[in-house]
């Protein structure tokens, strides 16, 4: 079986290697090296050991994936050539080595044997240099594929394979999404040799420093200040915690699921509001109450045993992923029409043949009217019950107009009810038509009447007038006087 020997050269220098590692490498006649960038390599090669290094491998892909793939290639190579092969990596082989757990890929699918004879891990010498305790929290990640939500802040955090200033760029502007700008971290090279550095630096000069080699980790310290985990769903989900709990707020307390199902809606409206508005900062805020009631009705469930917001995320994270095979699977869909079709039909097969008794039991009760009434329209639709030309709607519109002024004429209240509601049913089906959110168009109609309103409001109260002393032909100028403003 070919075999190739994986040594660690350590986190330093000579002095610091095991006595066996560098005998090891003192009686081969060649040592191939991922790099030649480490201290012990140069100690080792003024005594005459010869290395092979893939330094000129880095230059020759733009990203290290592939650097690490190809090394792992040309190793393999050179085993089939000699059978038996020393390679050594800086620090210790199974920590942050990335062409080492390739390798060990290729091991488990019998293509090598490896023998991993070990050498000395920087992160002892990182624990003593910084004097940290990994007991209180450790996280140790790689900084060429670092990502915002791995990070865990109030845990010690040790950064490495930070070989240069793209790679610091990189790393600062992820950690600066979660972090402030002048958080101060530690730049640590070359621990625990007679050339160690500790650089204490604000992050936003991660990357100007210029000790950055292939020694070189980042320290991020555990965030403590309360206000820079603000930002935390954790932090969110402990106050909410701690507001329902013994020493919490009363009327956080008192809260149910039906006690809050006003205040949800309300959220929600004052979301489209701040849409509606272009208003960015406005909409922050909004989606942050409507955010507070998710964990509020969360935070009941898990009080009463029933469920928690973890269940909530887990239920819409496999939904969202089981209801876009196009995405996640191997469905291949040309627009957004077969999504929706998809979608449905997904969602028709979980619910099973005798989920529903109607193709409108679906629609959620307590929506407003308009949109209640455009679902149902779609629904219907879906069937073929819908009109295919707009011609019938419109004489359908006059139809039901002209019923409701007979009612008008005999006074019959409840049938004026009735045929007011099939008027508005119409001109729901009209704007479904035409491809117009009747509520949406509603509330467009609101709001420029309130905004006219106003107009006429402080105009009459520019001039010492009340509304309610003018008469109607009055308001009705000043009403034009609004529209024509809105027109320049």
């Amino acid at each position: 079986m070919k075999k190739i020997n994986v040594i660690g050269l350590g986190a330093g220098d000579l002095d610091q290697m095991p006595l066996g590692i560098y005998r090891h490498l003192k009686n081969e006649q060649v040592i191939y090296t991922r790099t030649n960038d480490h201290p012990a390599v140069t100690e080792l090669k003024k005594e005459g050991v010869e290395f092979r290094s893939y330094d000129h491998i880095y230059e020759q892909h733009d990203e290290f994936q592939s650097v690490y793939e190809t090394i792992v290639k040309q190793l393999l190579q050179e085993v089939d050539a000699k059978k038996e092969i020393t390679y050594a990596v800086p620090g210790h082989p199974l920590v942050a080595e990335r062409t080492v757990q390739l390798l060990l890929e290729e091991e488990r699918s019998g293509k090598v044997e490896l023998s991993i004879l070990g050498g000395q891990s920087f992160l002892d010498a990182m624990y003593t240099s910084l004097h940290i305790d990994p007991i209180e929290g450790c996280q140790i990640v790689d900084g060429t594929v670092l990502t915002r939500d791995e990070l865990e802040l109030t845990h010690h955090m040790i950064i490495v394979q930070v070989y240069d200033a793209m790679i610091a760029s990189d790393v600062k502007l992820t950690l600066m999404e979660r972090l402030p700008d002048d958080y101060e971290v530690t730049i640590a090279t070359a621990v625990g040799s007679r050339d160690e550095q500790l650089v204490k630096v604000p992050l936003f000069e991660l990357d100007r420093v210029t000790t950055l080699n292939n020694l070189t980790a980042v320290y991020i310290p555990p965030v403590t200040k309360e206000e820079s985990l603000y930002g935390e769903f954790s932090k969110l989900r402990e106050v909410i915690a701690t507001l329902r709990g013994p020493n919490g707020c009363p009327w956080d307390q008192k809260q149910t699921h039906e006690s809050l199902k006003k205040y949800f809606i309300e959220e929600v409206y004052e979301v489209i509001e701040a849409i509606d508005e272009e208003d960015d900062e406005h909409l922050v805020e909004e989606l942050g109450d409507v955010l507070l009631q998710i964990m509020l009705h969360s935070q009941i469930g898990e009080d009463n045993g029933y469920f928690s917001v973890r269940d909530v995320i887990s239920g819409v994270t496999e939904k969202m992923i089981r209801r876009h095979p196009h995405v996640f699977g191997e469905v291949s869909v040309n627009h957004a029409d077969e999504v929706v079709s998809n979608w449905d039909e997904i969602k028709k097969q979980e619910k099973g043949p005798q989920a529903e008794e109607s193709i409108l039991s679906s629609i959620p009760k307590g929506l407003p009217a308009l949109m209640e009434a455009t679902k149902v329209q779609k629904k219907a639709a879906k069937v073929g019950f819908d009109w295919d030309d707009a011609a019938p709607m419109w004489m359908k519109l006059q139809e039901e107009i002209g019923e409701f002024m007979l009612e008008i004429k005999a006074n019959n209240r409840d049938n004026m009810h009735k045929e007011l509601g099939d008027i508005l049913f119409v001109v729901v089906n009209l704007a479904r038509f035409y491809n117009i959110d009747a509520e949406d168009a509603l509330h467009s109609t609101n709001r420029k009447f309130k905004k006219r309103f106003g107009y006429i409001e402080n105009a009459l109260q520019a001039e010492g007038k009340a509304v309610s002393e003018m008469t109607l032909e009055e308001l009705d100028q000043k009403w034009e006087e609004a529209k024509q403003i809105e027109d320049n």
